[in-house]
């Protein structure tokens, strides 16, 4: 019996690797603008860039250059010492958000547990003792300890209780409900201007104003989760300012190193002024290489026109997939902004994943029955269609399978 390439990494991971992922059977080996190559020579079109990350695609010429010169330059210093890049992008960010000031993490995660740890040495300063946490159902703020305290599947949580207690969540359809939980103990509301995990759940103008108007009846500090949906991801730099939300902290990640990991927290001078030498750290956050990554992104999507690109893309996806529900019986929403968009079906969207890579596309399920999909901001409006083309085989034989 012969054995592939494929054969041979499943079978050293299932010795050595911790097996917390349930992986398709598939090993990518290449990558060029938004297609994937497997270890087979085959080709797959990518409509989820790495969950959310790769937001130029694969081999960019820009993003590459930036990357292998740093490379060369200086990779790591540690944050004991200046470098010329962290600033710099603080200053693009906080131009970009409105907000005052950045904190270099290396995740999605980590960028959230400083703005819990922010927030709660907030009110620690000011000499008041508030622990209470508003939160939305269907949210997802990562793994960690702090993250995951705030995230509201019970099947993320429950194994690793307790964590952090004080948590209330409500609604992200009942802008009520918001306004009469949250009181003058709040100490913070976190949510997502659109949620990711949960399902593809963009938050209305009217929630947002709910927030705002909690936050300024009672104080409480509002802590915008944009790793999905910021850094360019819908069109806007963060979505927060598409809903009119006004967050004092927003936590950052997946797309704004295009690959290479690294997360940001952004705060306004309210918070800022509480926080002190030594509150917060860490080892590899902001680096000389992952600033350079970032900024480069930026630079696409602002002096590139990359954004604005990714806002007319945004509405070439909705028709087209308007239209694409329009023929399959299975979905029964639609949802998203920009490059984020979920299709709800009448059943769990599982199988979907392996029949659109069977089909040569890339996808994937959360919230059970929506199939997600965050392409590259790079891709076209015919590359798109090619890989909906293919998504639409795939519903097809699920809806034979139904």
């Amino acid at each position: 019996m012969t054995t592939t390439v494929v054969d041979d990494v499943q079978a050293r991971e299932l010795r050595h690797v911790l097996q917390t992922y349930r992986r398709q059977p598939v090993t990518f080996v290449r990558g060029e603008g938004v297609r994937l190559f497997d270890s087979e020579g085959r080709g797959y079109l990518d409509l989820l860039s790495g969950i959310g990350v790769c937001a130029l695609g694969y081999g960019h010429p820009r993003l590459v250059a930036a990357i292998t010169e740093q490379t060369n330059r200086l990779l790591h210093t540690s944050n004991l010492f200046y470098h010329s890049l962290q600033g710099e992008l603080a200053e693009r960010l906080t131009t970009l958000s409105g907000l005052s000031r950045a904190f270099f993490c290396n995740s999605g995660t980590e960028a959230n547990e400083a703005c819990l740890k922010f927030a709660r040495r907030y009110w620690h300063t000011r000499g008041e003792k508030r622990t209470k946490i508003v939160a939305l159902e269907e949210s997802f703020h990562g793994r960690t300890i702090g993250a995951l305290s705030v995230t509201s599947d019970e099947h993320y949580r429950q194994p690793f209780e307790p964590l952090l207690g004080d948590v209330t969540w409500v609604s992200n359809q009942d802008p009520a409900q918001l306004l009469a939980t949250v009181t003058g103990d709040t100490a913070l509301i976190i949510v997502e201007p659109i949620q990711g995990e949960g399902g593809v759940y963009p938050l209305t103008p009217a929630f947002a104003a709910a927030i705002n108007e909690a936050s300024r009846r009672t104080g409480a500090i509002v802590i915008a989760d944009e790793v999905q949906s910021g850094s360019g991801r819908t069109g806007y730099p963060f979505y927060s300012a598409a809903i009119g939300l006004k967050p004092h902290l927003m936590a950052l990640g997946k797309a704004l190193g295009g690959g290479i990991p690294i997360g940001a927290t952004l705060i306004d001078d309210e918070v800022a002024r509480t926080i002190s030498f030594g509150d917060h750290g860490t080892t590899y956050g902001g680096n000389l290489l992952a600033c350079r990554a970032a900024l480069t992104v930026v630079d696409e999507l602002v002096g590139g026109g990359l954004m604005a690109h990714v806002g007319r893309l945004g509405q070439h996806i909705g028709t087209r997939l308007r239209a694409l529900a329009s023929r399959h019986s299975c979905i029964v929403d639609v949802r998203g902004a920009g490059a984020m968009w979920g299709l709800e079906l009448n059943r769990d969207a599982g199988p979907i994943v392996p029949l659109a890579l069977e089909r040569g596309v890339v996808v994937n399920r959360t919230a059970e029955r929506v199939i997600r999909l965050l392409p590259p901001y790079v891709i076209t409006d015919a590359e798109f269609d090619e890989g909906l083309e293919r998504l639409d085989a795939a519903l097809a034989a699920f809806g034979v399978q139904g």
